[in-house]
């Protein structure tokens, strides 16, 4: 559908240049953000927090190449 609206200039430069930044339409930019606005969002559930265990030390085992997971799972005594 087809319509106008009146835009502040400045606004209406920004949302321009930033549409154009992203290889999209003044028009597509538009609709995106009524249906961010406007449309109901998916409510989030809140997972309960996740304890994360810490210990002290001076950083990787020298030697240890964290991109090789065999030699990892050799490290730690798996198979």
């Amino acid at each position: 559908m087809r319509t106008t609206i009146q835009l502040d200039d400045l606004l209406h430069e920004k949302a321009r240049k930033y549409a154009l930044s992203k290889g999209t339409t003044f028009a597509a930019l538009m609709e995106e953000a009524l249906r961010e606005k406007l449309l109901p969002h998916p409510k989030h559930t809140s997972s309960p927090p996740v304890k994360l265990t810490t210990v002290s030390g001076h950083g990787i085992q020298a030697g240890v190449d964290l991109d090789d997971n065999a030699a990892l799972l050799d490290i730690m005594g798996g198979s």
